[in-house]
């Protein structure tokens, strides 16, 4: 299971085996080595700033299994929503998730859907925490490409750049596909346009923004808004270079969903903006790691039981009372 990815123009040649290493008779690929990296990188990420945002560590681990669960499960059932020719005569298959097949933007809002669900339950403050949660997708996101490199997929049309990329794998694909089915007439014996490094490099560059920016940010929300009109914004222009989007007729769904991302980030941003300068600011229009509760939930000190800061219950004046 080894593949020879090659970049003709820049004389680099690279022997890669899908596998990692095993435990038993169990393969443990290089894709799921990179993809668990990149989550525990977004982890390391998200604890060290869980204070700055007034997000309670202890308490992000329960939110975090939320919505890492429904995240999986949305990026499955939006893969099998937009390919169910594939799935609709044999429904067995679409629990086969080690056979491929996760949309990313299912995933987005999946996790999404179960961190509201996490805040929820743990009494943590929604907007914050999709702050937080921004930075640490563009992480793994970023990290988790390169497990597209390694499987020669997520790769783009032609083309003569230097970095432009080719390997058995990415030639058979071609010459199985037709050009409607890939969105643009492809020649198999050229290179192609590495997407998965661009879409890496557009998230680290994020990154380097997005911790620039949220020492500065005005109010709760406006890093979750920046993720969103990033990732937005790169993936319609990377997207328009994919040779493997899923499709609604002509149109390709991430780059009609980034774009609607996009736009949204914009308007939302500059009617917050607007909001937040005016005299009728509304009370959760703020910081939440500026207030008293938010200070103590950052720094683990809050006493939920009890609703004030630990050590600071009032004791029930029956026991005050001398036997």
């Amino acid at each position: 299971m080894t593949d020879t990815i090659s970049f003709p123009g820049l004389g680099l040649e690279f022997e890669i085996s899908r596998v990692a290493f095993s435990i038993g008779s169990i393969d443990i690929y290089w894709y799921a080595v990179i993809i668990a990296t990149g989550f525990l990188l977004a982890l390391a990420f998200l604890f060290k700033n869980a204070k700055r945002f007034g997000v309670d560590s202890d308490r992000a681990i329960d939110v975090i299994f939320f919505a890492m669960i429904l995240g999986i499960i949305g990026a499955r059932l939006y893969y099998v929503a937009f390919q169910w020719d594939m799935y609709k005569d044999n429904l067995s298959e679409i629990l086969n998730i080690r056979g491929g097949g996760l949309g990313f933007y299912g995933g987005i809002i999946g996790g999404m859907i179960g961190l509201i669900i996490g805040c929820k339950l743990r009494d943590q403050k929604v907007l914050p925490f999709l702050d937080l949660a921004g930075g640490a997708v563009l992480i793994g996101q970023g990290i988790g490409r390169w497990g597209n490199f390694v499987n020669s997929e997520a790769f783009g049309c032609n083309t003569n750049l230097p970095w432009g990329m080719t390997s058995p794998k990415i030639v058979s694909y071609i010459e199985r596909h037709t050009t409607e089915t890939m969105g643009a007439v492809m020649d198999p014996s050229l290179p192609v346009h590495p997407t998965f490094l661009y879409e890496s490099i557009w998230c680290a560059i994020g990154l380097i923004v997005f911790c620039y920016v949220m020492k500065k940010r005005k109010f709760d929300g406006q890093m979750f808004l920046f993720y969103l009109g990033w990732n937005g914004g790169g993936r319609m222009i990377i997207e328009s270079l994919r040779t493997d989007s899923l499709m609604i007729g002509p149109f390709r769904i991430s780059q009609l969903i980034g774009a609607g991302m996009l736009v949204f980030a914009v308007v939302a941003y500059v009617v917050l903006s607007k909001k937040l300068k005016s005299e009728n600011k509304p009370e959760w229009l703020g910081i939440w790691a500026e207030t008293e509760k938010g200070k103590l939930q950052g720094e683990m000190k809050w006493d939920y039981k009890n609703g004030c800061e630990k050590g600071k219950a009032e004791v029930p004046a029956e026991e005050n009372e001398e036997e």
